[in-house]
């Protein structure tokens, strides 16, 4: 399986540090201090499904592919406003595409990556052809404006990527999910989410990297041959500190987390996006992708970029 292309949407309505910070009553700079993130997108009048669609959209537009070839749709989100029909559903009918496999998944922070080794399993059975994977969460409409553990991070975003079968099957993945600590980040249906922050941390930068190396380890691969690590943007101190405990360099740890926030499911695609943007990867580059948070779930991914 291969990444033919990812693309993102973000919502119109961006949110500044001082706009955030004057609400809350804190200093601006503490929440760079704290997270990293300069910015991060609010959706107003759109719902979670027009913006899932509008990253779909770009994709199909990006890779000029015939929609009728897209034989599965899987998105991956912790915000749906409904249960049924599934947002992939209300793509699949909103692109007329005639026949595809659609459902969503529920597995927190992780969830674009469990999506993605579902779509592997289904394109490396020969069922499946090509899938689209999409990431997208609307946050804003389940965060506490008063707790600013968690309003100073959120932020509502989708990201899709299309994925197809190859000759050549370079990949691994290794997905976890860990029970005796998942009431550390929770959100019940119309409720709000509430996160122990110190929990979170410790969580994320301990059994990522666990993880991560049982994944290479897995593989028979060596750290010092991967590009880049292309983590889940959850808080720019995570993600340094995941960096040190691989003693790796900060700049291997791909982030874009100051400009979009942390979007939850929809933040590696973002990132896929932005890499492939900007040409950062040359065929046959190796990368890893992780996902952590909320269940607990752990899942990395690798594989060659072609």
């Amino acid at each position: 399986m291969r990444i033919v292309a990812s693309s993102s949407y973000l919502p119109k309505n961006k949110v500044t540090n001082k706009e955030l910070a004057e609400k809350l009553g804190i200093e601006e700079s503490f929440i760079e201090k704290r997270t990293g993130i300069k910015q991060r997108y609010f959706i107003e009048e759109e719902t979670i499904e027009q913006i899932a669609k509008k990253a779909v959209e770009k994709l199909i537009v990006k890779t000029n592919i015939d929609i009728q070839e897209i034989d599965l749709i899987i998105v991956a989100t912790t915000s749906t406003n409904k249960l049924m029909p599934g947002i992939s559903n209300y793509i699949q009918k909103e692109l007329g595409i005639k026949k595809c496999i659609c459902f969503d998944i529920l597995a927190g922070c992780s969830g674009y990556v469990n999506a993605m080794d579902i779509a592997h399993m289904y394109i490396n059975s020969g069922k499946v052809k090509k899938a689209i994977v999409v990431g997208v969460d609307v946050l804003s409409k389940y965060t506490n404006k008063e707790d600013i553990g968690t309003a100073i991070i959120l932020s509502d975003g989708a990201g899709a990527t299309l994925f197809e079968k190859t000759e050549e099957d370079f990949y691994c993945s290794r997905i976890e999910a860990i029970e005796d600590k998942n009431n550390i980040l929770t959100c019940h249906t119309n409720g709000q989410i509430a996160m122990d922050g110190l929990a979170v941390y410790k969580y994320a930068v301990t059994e990522t990297v666990n993880n991560i190396k049982k994944l290479l380890e897995d593989a028979g691969e060596r750290l010092e041959d991967i590009r880049y690590i292309i983590p889940h943007q959850s808080n720019l101190k995570i993600m340094n500190a995941i960096a040190s405990r691989l003693n790796i360099e900060t700049e291997k740890m791909y982030t874009n987390i100051e400009n979009t926030g942390n979007t939850f499911c929809a933040s590696i695609p973002i990132v896929l996006e932005e890499i492939q943007e900007k040409k950062l990867l040359q065929k046959n580059d190796k990368i890893v992708i992780i996902g952590y948070g909320a269940g607990l779930n752990t899942g990395s991914i690798l594989l060659k970029w072609e």
